[in-house]
């Protein structure tokens, strides 16, 4: 007989080994390919997944405050966000910690998804409108970044120059507002608004918090 002593660092799951960043993206791809293929055999219509103001506001589908989060327009939408939370998340969860991370990257996108129920609401807008995607909780993590890395330089889509994220995040979102009116894209704004919002509020928080380390760290990333 021949006995195998197993290393107990090899126990570990190969999940639990990763990045936070790294299993987001992973359930993302995941999520989207199943609820791709419930809603294409008709399982389950997009009212199961999709942020509506007009179910929340009747008190429906509640649950679509976090699995909209985890679903896509397509794939293109879902690489380009998947593609941003790999830059920015592995950032931010260096900086903040696995656990603040975790806890604020999903915060940001219930608030993204509730400013946009209560602006479609109170501005009158159609609320029968659907919203899907992980960007309201991506503008969260940048507006983290603006407030503990200001001077940070990052690269925004058609400008090949490095930009100060103080500059870049408000001018990303412009950017987005331009394209949606100009080329009738429906992007959502207004949950990119209120991811962005949750994140200066969170990074001023932390500011005030840790001072100290919020100076080290904003040295060490500009």
């Amino acid at each position: 007989m021949v006995i195998y002593q197993i290393d107990s660092r090899k126990k570990r799951n190969f999940l639990s080994r990763l990045s936070f960043t790294t299993q987001l993206i992973i359930l993302n791809v995941g999520l989207f390919f199943i609820f791709s293929l419930l809603i294409g055999l008709k399982v389950i219509s997009i009212d199961f997944v999709a942020i509506n103001p007009a179910n929340i506001l009747n008190g429906l589908y509640l649950w679509t405050f976090v699995t909209s989060m985890f679903m896509h327009g397509g794939f293109f939408h879902l690489f380009v966000n998947m593609l941003s939370l790999y830059f920015i998340g592995n950032l931010i969860e260096r900086i903040l910690g696995k656990q603040r991370y975790l806890s604020f990257y999903l915060i940001s996108g219930i608030i993204s998804s509730l400013a946009f129920v209560l602006i479609a609401y109170f501005f009158g807008m159609d609320l029968n409108t659907y919203a899907v995607g992980a960007s309201g909780a991506l503008f969260g993590l940048v507006g983290v970044l603006v407030l503990l890395t200001p001077d940070l330089p990052v690269y925004m889509m058609f400008i090949p120059i490095p930009i100060k994220m103080k500059y870049a995040a408000p001018g990303l979102l412009v950017i987005l507002w331009l394209i949606s009116i100009t080329a009738d894209i429906p992007i959502g704004n207004v949950a990119h608004f209120g991811g962005l919002v949750a994140g200066l509020v969170y990074g001023f928080y932390i500011r005030k918090k840790f001072p100290n380390k919020i100076k080290l760290i904003s040295q060490r990333f500009s």
